[in-house]
């Protein structure tokens, strides 16, 4: 264990880990008792929701572990959650509400991500907290989540580490100013967003459905309802050598079928229904035609009874049963059982009864898996769990496919299918973002302005750009971009000398200082006569390439490609075509001022369409400044083509294929007047 604990680096895991605010010394032997108590305490207090939770792989667990170097001892956890992420968000809610019941203990969390809670608030980070330096400044304290700043300036705060902070500096920093790290309201509402419904969102991710069963599938079911899990993964991470025990059955024949109720989350019945299989001729399990309404049941019962024959499979065929024995021999289970009556576990179920068995068997396996967890090496398999269970637990058949005849009615599984409008609503929820009406996409498509698009991007433009990356302004109609124009046209007056009163096509106009940012730090001191002049001499190189640029290019055809400002005096037409005419022409429609927005929502637009629904650079980076386009209709080309022409409806004349009529000046695309309005 490093100073600067590292905590989970396996795939899809991830470990917690509980400290005590050191209040007063204590020896070793002492301090390790006094985590059990703790341990013991949180487990039973939570035990009404842990228990019956159905986790994807490994459950919520607590142990002692020692202290190592400069990291003192501490209650520590790890839990592989695999697919179904709402495992981890669970556990992060359990440990936020841990710290909020013990005031005195701080908590830890991290996955294989690493600071998976500052990765969720990513939005909302100060600049200066980066992956490099986020190493244990991140706790639960009080049910808040807390944050150990950096000083602003070496010794500003003498309380604060200069670098990332050691387990011992960030527990008495805690302890010593609870108030001056807890997170900002805008992180902590992140965080609390994705953990908002728990403890009954846990019903919400179950899903109930019928399925055909071997009867002893059904009778180990009844008993241990999570052991649906493990067979689901047997299953859905099955291989050659897992299907040849499904060749021939041995354990749950299919003659002794029977319908029932199995309860999943919705992950592992995502993960069943989508898994397309066909058994084996010799494993005696057939499938009804698809018409048939009982033909899921058939199917979600055999995928079903192959993931618990693959268990039982993969057991020593003498395995002892004796390691059950040692869940209420151990010292702990009195008083984990007394906690447990106390905390109204049993709902006042009367004793022996076979609801209050079945809770005790629960709970049995609850205490072994988190409470007084084996190690690897005595460690129970779901395997030799199913067998054992089939072999203590005696059931009849008949009473079971009595059971079968009232089945509650299964749950609707419609939610997995998504629609384009729903996976919408799902990404702007992860966005933190929510409309505060509901419009319809015909009243959004008419009240759409394209002026957005313009200011977005001259948001984005003006913000500052580091190796790191570029700032992407979320809002940017509220937050305008101001610029000092009068100090900057005064420091290159100092440098170039009286500006002329007549502008140049090379002149920075008003409309480019807009873009610059405010917050660009500009040196104003004075230069040296000959730095002076050495500047002034590449600037005027600079404006000779330029104009020579422009000579070049105005005999060429690149500024049609451009939009220009409507003129405000029109070109007088005339039929003289002498070449001075034409060169005045020409001239004119070169000096004509480009539209700049025009150009650059038009150019968005036609990137836009070019993607064809799906995602590419105009729609991400629109996007990510908190730009939605509508939703593109029109598949017509927007780059106006001189070859393709049409007849416009109030003139005998050829004009371009384009939106809008260059001589009545009429809309041929309604959907774009905003574009040609700007």
């Amino acid at each position: 264990m490093e100073e600067t604990m590292k905590l989970a680096t396996m795939e899809d895991t991830v470990e917690y880990c509980l400290f005590l605010i050191p209040d007063e010394s204590r020896d070793s032997d002492k301090h390790e008792e006094v985590l059990q108590k703790y341990i013991e305490r949180i487990m039973t207090r939570f035990a009404p929701m842990l228990v019956p939770y159905i986790w994807q792989n490994q459950p919520f667990n607590l142990k002692y572990k020692p202290g190592k170097g400069s990291v003192p001892a501490h209650m520590f956890g790890v839990t592989k959650f695999g697919d179904n992420i709402e495992d981890e968000w669970f556990i992060v809610y359990v440990i936020k509400q841990i710290t909020k019941e013990f005031p005195e203990l701080v908590a830890r969390i991290e996955d294989n991500d690493g600071e998976f809670l500052l990765i969720e608030a990513a939005d909302f980070l100060p600049k200066w907290l980066d992956p490099d330096n986020s190493t244990n400044r991140v706790f639960f304290h009080h049910g808040e989540l807390c944050i150990i700043p950096a000083p602003r300036k070496p010794g500003a705060e003498s309380w604060l580490p200069t670098t990332p902070p050691t387990i011992p500096q960030a527990l008495n920093i805690i302890a010593a100013h609870p108030e001056k790290i807890l997170a900002s309201e805008s992180i902590r509402a992140a965080v609390s967003r994705r953990i908002r419904g728990y403890p009954e969102k846990i019903q919400v991710s179950l899903h109930r459905a019928h399925c055909f069963l071997p009867a002893g599938i059904v009778a180990v079911l009844k008993q241990r309802p999570r052991l649906v899990s493990a067979a689901v993964q047997a299953f859905y991470l099955r291989d050659p050598i897992d299907l040849r025990a499904c060749r021939v059955f041995k354990t749950f024949l299919p003659e002794t079928r029977i319908m029932t109720s199995v309860t999943f989350t919705k992950c592992l019945y995502a993960q069943l229904v989508q898994q397309r299989f066909v058994p084996d001729r010799r494993s005696g399990y057939r499938l009804p035609p698809p018409s048939d309404p009982q033909y899921r049941a058939h199917e979600l019962g055999m995928k079903l009874a192959h993931g618990f024959e693959i268990l039982c499979s993969k057991c020593s065929p003498h395995f002892s049963d004796c390691k059950k024995s040692l869940v209420t021999a151990s010292p702990l289970w009195a008083s984990f059982l007394a906690s447990l009556k106390k905390n109204d576990y049993f709902k006042g179920l009367i004793e022996g009864s076979v609801q209050y068995r079945e809770r005790l068997e629960m709970a049995e396996n609850y205490f072994q898996l988190s409470v007084n967890r084996p190690e690897s090496s005595l460690a129970i398999s779901p395997g030799e769990e199913i067998l054992t269970l089939l072999q203590t637990i005696p059931f009849d058949i008949e009473d079971l496919k009595k059971e079968a005849a009232n089945l509650p009615p299964e749950d609707d599984d419609q939610w997995l299918d998504l629609s384009p409008d729903q996976l919408d609503q799902l990404l702007q929820e992860a966005a933190g973002k929510k409309e505060s009406e509901s419009i319809s996409k015909e009243e959004k498509e008419q009240n759409y302005d394209l002026t957005q698009v313009s200011e977005s991007m001259k948001a984005f433009i003006s913000k500052v750009s580091t190796h790191k990356g570029a700032e992407l302004p979320r809002e940017p109609s509220e937050a305008p971009i101001t610029f000092d124009a009068d100090s900057f046209l005064n420091y290159f007056d100092k440098i170039l000398g009286p500006r002329p009163h007549e502008s140049d096509s090379d002149d920075l106009d008003e409309e480019e200082f807009e873009c610059l940012d405010s917050d660009d730090d500009l040196d104003f001191e004075t230069h040296e006569p000959g730095e002076e002049a050495s500047l002034k001499g590449t600037l005027d190189n600079l404006k000779s390439y330029m104009a020579q640029m422009d000579q070049e290019l105005a005999h060429t055809c690149i500024g049609k490609s451009f939009t220009t400002r409507k003129q405000v005096e029109p070109v007088s037409q005339t039929t003289d075509n002498n070449s001075d005419q034409e060169d005045s022409d020409t001239g004119e429609s070169v000096m004509a001022p480009v539209d700049v927005d025009l150009n650059l929502v038009s150019n968005i637009l036609e990137s836009y369409s070019s993607q064809a629904g799906l995602a590419g650079p105009a729609s991400n980076l629109l996007q990510s400044m908190g730009v939605q386009l509508p939703d593109n209709t029109d598949h017509r080309p927007t780059r106006i083509s001189t070859k393709e022409e049409t007849k416009c409806s109030r003139s005998t004349a050829s004009v371009p294929q384009r939106d809008h009529c260059s001589f009545c000046h009429t809309s041929q695309n309604p959907r774009r007047d905003a574009l040609w309005d700007l």
